[in-house]
């Protein structure tokens, strides 16, 4: 296990890099603006979980093979960008009405769960960052190494479940009041598509 002077500088960089503007921390504002606190917070832990199998494939050494085989990179990122242009489809055409209540109660709290798990693995980058970024702080000298990566990839997913929770919250929280504008809700639904059909764009031609 890594010591707690290797944990604790992790921890501050995890947390810094958890609130860096990026395609998850983006898709929990606006789902949690658009449907809800419960809702963000639900996606929150998909996304969670997508990074709990990230950190197993660094762990057994898959990630490396990901990341040389430019077939998987590619037939991953096509996949997420075709999710994320279905996602923006499904926000221009999502119906506008009194959500003043409580909005993840109209979409089902196991469809949020699967987009955040949907949304995390389908994205390469994320496991190629994380061979680059966990190794880094692990010590061979003390051997198991796979374990000292299951502990890095855990405190990580502690820091990202606490920044994304909190901007669900928020974001849950001010989108109830503003939402109960049908005028707001339409824009928010047509800038949630832009915002997601730009992510896909953007997915779809990143390279390794």
């Amino acid at each position: 296990m890594p010591p707690l002077e290797t944990l604790l500088p992790f921890l501050g960089i995890a947390v810094l890099l958890s609130l860096a503007p990026g395609p998850d921390n983006i898709f929990v504002l606006l789902q949690s603006a658009m449907h809800g606190t419960r809702a963000g917070l639900t996606v929150v832990l998909g996304l969670c979980t997508g990074l709990l199998v990230h950190t197993a494939v660094v762990a057994v050494g898959l990630a490396a093979l990901l990341a040389a085989s430019v077939v998987a990179f590619t037939v991953l990122k096509v996949v997420g960008a075709l999710y994320l242009v279905y996602l923006a489809w499904q926000a221009f055409r999502a119906p506008v009405g009194d959500i003043g209540k409580d909005a993840a109660a109209a979409r089902p709290v196991k469809n949020m769960y699967l987009r955040g798990v949907v949304m995390n693995l389908t994205n390469p980058k994320v496991v190629i960052f994380f061979l680059a970024f966990l190794p880094q702080f692990v010590n061979a000298k003390q051997g198991h190494v796979a374990l000292q990566i299951m502990v890095l990839g855990f405190a990580f997913i502690v820091a990202t479940l606490l920044v994304f929770g909190s901007i669900a919250w928020f974001s849950g929280l001010f989108g109830r009041v503003l939402m109960r504008s049908a005028r707001v809700q339409r824009a928010v639904n047509w800038f949630a598509g832009t915002v997601f059909l730009a992510l896909a764009g953007k997915l779809a031609l990143s390279q390794r």
